[in-house]
Parts: structure tokens; sequence; C-alpha cells
């Protein structure tokens, strides 16, 4: 899996959720900042395959973020296997929405997603680490509970595939 529909956070909530990766630096604890290739900002990631076509994905999912934003509250810390360490947030009626339509128009425009991130099988998160080392976990997690809650607004979306170095905001 290397491309994704990721969405964006406001600029509190990234700056918040910065902070938290720069904590777990200074701890000596690896966070996404510091992750391949250095450009990783905090979001939820939508959809993910292992290529997409980015004008074709951002052609079938515009529009799906209302000026506004959409407000969600991480509230929860989540673990996947592989020692990844992630941020929840509430999956909320809206939140959940958003996601299946992002989908519905995905499947329309017969663009192909991993199952894991599909409508009924996805974990709304926000990655913080993808390889927390056994001995760090406990610290790790609670450096996690001490920055929730984070209430963010999800504000803009990129269909981005860094292995390849593209990035095509979604308008």
């Amino acid at each position: 899996m290397v491309a994704a529909i990721e969405v964006y956070f406001d600029g509190a909530a990234q700056a918040r959720l910065r902070r938290l990766w720069d904590a777990f630096e200074q701890a000596g604890i690896p966070s996404l900042r510091e992750h391949t290739h250095r450009l990783h900002r905090p979001h939820l990631s939508f959809a993910v395959a292992r290529r997409f076509d980015p004008q074709q994905v951002a052609d079938a999912v515009s529009g799906l973020l209302p000026p506004e934003g959409v407000e969600v509250e991480f509230s929860s810390v989540g673990q996947f296997p592989g020692r990844v360490l992630w941020l929840g947030p509430v999956p909320h009626a809206d939140l959940l929405a958003r996601h299946d339509a992002v989908h519905r128009r995905l499947a329309e425009a017969g663009i192909e997603v991993d199952a894991v991130y599909r409508p009924g099988a996805w974990v709304p998160h926000c990655t913080v680490s993808q390889q927390v080392p056994w001995a760090d976990l406990a610290r790790a997690v609670g450096l996690c509970l001490d920055a929730l809650p984070i209430t963010a607004s999800l504000r803009s979306a990129a269909v981005a595939d860094h292995s390849r170095g593209l990035y095509r905001p979604i308008g």
C-alpha cells in the first residue's frame, strides 16, 4: 500500500499532532515525523491502494469536504500489528458518511482500493508511529494519552503517493 487519499486537519490540530511527534522523537521513540522521506503530515487516510491515478481519484472525490470542515475529536489510542501506534477519532455519523461517499465515488469510477480501508472495515486513525520499540510502548501510549483529547477539523485532502513523489490536492 503506497498511495492514499489523505485528509488533513486545521492548523491548530496539526500543530498539536506535530508536537506529539516531537515528544516521541525527544523520548527516542520513532514518530511519523522522521519516517521514510520526512514529508508526512498528520492525516486520516480515507482510502489506500498500491497505486492511484491522482487526477482520476481527485476528479472522482472532489467536493466531499465542506468548506467549514468536518469536526472530529481524537479520544483514544490504538495499536495495529507491526508496532503501529495511532490516535483514534470518535467515528461519528458524519465522518463515516463522508468516508462511505468517497468509496462509493471511487467504486463508480472503477478505482480499486485496499479492503481494510473500505466502509465496514475501516478503522479511522491518525498514525503517530509505525515502529514503536516494545520496550517503549508504555511510555509511547502515555505520551499519546497526555495529548488527548484533540479536537480537529478536516479541512483539506490530497492524493499522496510518497514512493513516487506524487501529491495532488483534492478540491
